[in-house]
């Protein structure tokens, strides 16, 4: 190894002085090459989003699994206390084609569960009791039933009309009730009278595609507590792949477009990684030393900046057709071989072609079948 170092120093410095970078020494052959990429991959957004953090830059080394950046989701919170009455949707679907089909991805049933639509026609005869304002509080009792008592608030007013949410208590639906301006429930309070309903479940949808819920049907929640996550697009098969974009290839980062804060549509190319795997060596050769090399030739590359280190190679190409630009025919040659941590990309090396091997020596027991052989023609 050490004789065969000095050799390649010898090499070098010889190299060093010629025009195409490649050198003959006996039946060897130097040649100046630099550690290239074989192929791409191109990187494609799995889902479109809003990009939340990045975790690598261009010329970063990446693993298959590792995260080159992440999406934001677009939260869904509750709107007033309740109770999840529904969940209709599941991590992956599209919280539009739920909607459409149920009405709503999940349903939540508010703590108000009733609603009094009234008249001031049974009010108390006084312009006071008559006068009804968006906001104020009224307390109801139950005309059937004098123990169904509750509290409400006016939500809306139209003329004589009024609509009541009722806030506390428990009616039928259906029920008559009469409203007051007291607890005492005073006649000369009295506002108005009106029919129980009960509030319809509010409807939570969504757009996108659906990434997580935060709560399980039966949940208690309060208003402003998370319930569900989603992202723009689509997913494949809608199958939920989450919010981070995955490198999928061990290799270094070539070049990356997504940043914080920016928009990243469905299906769009977001990075390029360059595989480890397919690093190779490309260098020229001469024309008056092209006929020292040819494909399968095994070589040995060892890098410019530390001699120590050497690999093993074979030649996958010697190009027919010379390179453009150079005074002088020089030809492309490509070279593959196993890289470790301490290759990268851009590397300068030297490749060293290896002395033809010596036709194998005749032995003794051939030389003698030839001798018998030849005794007995004689």
């Amino acid at each position: 190894m050490k004789h065969r170092i000095l050799i390649a120093a010898a090499v070098a410095l010889i190299c060093s002085l010629t025009v195409f970078g490649a050198c003959a020494l006996g039946d060897t052959l130097a040649l100046n090459g630099t550690v290239t990429r074989a192929d791409t991959v191109t990187v494609y957004a799995p889902i479109g989003g809003v990009v939340d953090s990045v975790n690598v830059q261009a010329g970063s080394l990446v693993g298959e699994d590792d995260v080159l950046f992440s999406l934001r989701t677009t939260k869904v919170y509750a709107e007033e206390d309740g109770t999840v009455t529904g969940i209709f949707g599941r991590p992956g679907d599209n919280a539009a084609s739920v909607a459409a089909r149920y009405g709503a991805v999940l349903y939540l049933e508010g703590t108000a569960r009733y609603t009094v639509s009234a008249s001031t026609a049974n009010a108390y005869n006084s312009t006071e009791t008559r006068m009804l304002h968006v906001g104020e509080s009224l307390y109801l009792q139950c005309r059937s039933n004098s123990s169904r008592i509750g509290e409400g608030i006016v939500t809306a007013v139209d003329s004589t009309n009024y609509t009541v949410r009722v806030t506390s208590g428990t009616f039928i639906p259906g029920d008559s009730v009469d409203l007051y301006r007291d607890r005492g429930f005073s006649s000369d309070k009295r506002v108005g009278r009106g029919t129980v309903a009960r509030i319809n479940p509010t409807a939570v949808t969504g757009s996108g595609a659906i990434v997580s819920f935060a709560v399980e049907d039966g949940q208690s929640v309060k208003r402003g507590d998370l319930l569900m996550e989603t992202l723009d697009g689509s997913f494949d098969g809608l199958y939920m792949s989450g919010t981070d974009v995955l490198a999928g290839t061990a290799g270094v980062v070539g070049s990356i477009s997504a940043s914080q804060g920016s928009s990243v549509q469905d299906g769009a190319a977001v990075a390029v990684i360059w595989p480890t795997a397919g690093m190779r060596i490309e260098a020229t050769v001469p024309e008056d030393s092209r006929g020292m090399i040819a494909v399968g030739d095994r070589v040995i590359i060892e890098a410019e900046a530390d001699e120590s280190r050497s690999y093993e190679g074979t030649v996958t190409l010697v190009s027919w057709i010379a390179e453009e630009g150079s005074g002088e025919a020089s030809y492309r040659v490509l070279i593959d071989f196993t890289p470790d941590e301490n290759i990268t990309f851009g590397m300068s090396v030297i490749v060293y072609t290896l002395e033809p091997e010596e036709p194998a020596a005749e032995t003794d027991e051939a030389a003698a079948t030839e001798e018998v052989s030849a005794d007995a023609q004689e």
